[in-house]
């Protein structure tokens, strides 16, 4: 069972008004209908076919057919064909898919999405037939809508936009893709279809991750710390080597030879723990800074050394 269908199957059980319900069947026959001398409605999921034919019996009591068509694929799902063949003209004019001349309409009208509850309705609907959402368990957080018509994607567009989701608009071979990336928005969009289980489920995912991905982080700067170290350390090493090869060490004055002899014992130390362990062991304080000048020089003599054997 996949996300989306969780998803789905839950805000099907919420509450409706008349007009929220009209928004929502305007999105769901605009978006997934035949229209002729009757509509047709085919949807993949037996649950959103019963909410759908609830909801057309609720509100215009019409006659309605299903029908269950089986796909000759791999999976053998099936399709819910749901057809009405009563009041076709007045369904379609009171979901503003045409306007009273009969004109097809792009956009519908004002008055289906003229205040929040309709909006969420109509994001409901359009959830439930061109909409669907990645397991956040199983791959990256995507939830996106295909549509037909590009004044349509962008009409859409806007709408999420109204509630800062920073959805996007993508052409694809056949229509376009609204959709939205980011983990914490598409929690928002669930919240604004009433999808409160699915929230719950979703921003534990995202905090797992979120949390796995910063130990992740902490354990590779961690590691890339420690290649610094080694690196640092080995470089020191190797000038402090060519220094005895040359042979220089008993004429180096008291404080490098210091620094040396506690270098050579212990070779993986970082500068700040080496600092620490030479204030503690001599008593003398020298921070982090003072060493790296004191390796600095041995590094400068040791290039000396080099040009004057060449």
């Amino acid at each position: 069972m996949s996300f989306s269908y969780e998803v789905k199957s839950e805000i099907v059980r919420g509450e409706y008004t008349k007009t929220s319900a009209i928004a929502e069947l305007s999105a769901i026959v605009y978006n997934n209908a035949i229209i002729d001398t009757y509509v047709e409605i085919m949807v993949d999921s037996n649950v959103v076919t019963r909410h759908i034919y609830k909801l057309l019996k609720d509100i215009y009591n019409v006659s309605l057919n299903v029908e269950v068509v089986k796909k000759h694929n791999f999976n053998n799902k099936v399709t819910y064909v749901l057809t009405i063949k009563d009041n076709i003209d007045k369904i379609l004019k009171d979901l503003s898919i045409y306007d009273n001349d009969g004109n097809y309409l792009i956009i519908p009208k004002d008055y289906i999405i003229s205040d929040e509850e309709e909006i969420r309705a109509y994001f409901k609907g359009l959830f439930l037939v061109t909409g669907s959402i990645n397991n956040p368990k199983k791959s990256g957080y995507h939830l996106e809508f295909v549509v037909n018509n590009l004044d349509y994607a962008n009409m859409i567009n806007s709408l999420l936009n109204v509630y800062n989701l920073n959805s996007k608009v993508l052409k694809r071979e056949k229509g376009y893709m609204v959709y939205i990336k980011e983990a914490e928005k598409i929690s928002d969009f669930l919240r604004l279809i009433k999808a409160y289980n699915a929230v719950l489920y979703f921003e534990d995912i995202r905090i797992y991750r979120d949390h796995k991905n910063m130990t992740n982080r902490l354990n590779n700067c961690e590691q890339a710390n420690m290649d610094k170290v080694f690196i640092t350390s080995n470089k020191q090493l190797k000038d402090i080597n060519k220094l005895m090869e040359y042979g220089v060490f008993d004429s180096l004055d008291s404080r490098l030879q210091e620094v040396i002899k506690y270098r050579l014992e212990y070779k993986e130390a970082s500068l700040f723990e080496l600092s620490t362990i030479i204030t503690k062991k001599t008593g003398k304080v020298i921070t982090k800074s003072g060493l790296n000048h004191r390796f600095r020089k041995i590094r400068e003599m040791v290039e000396k050394l080099d040009k004057e054997k060449k």
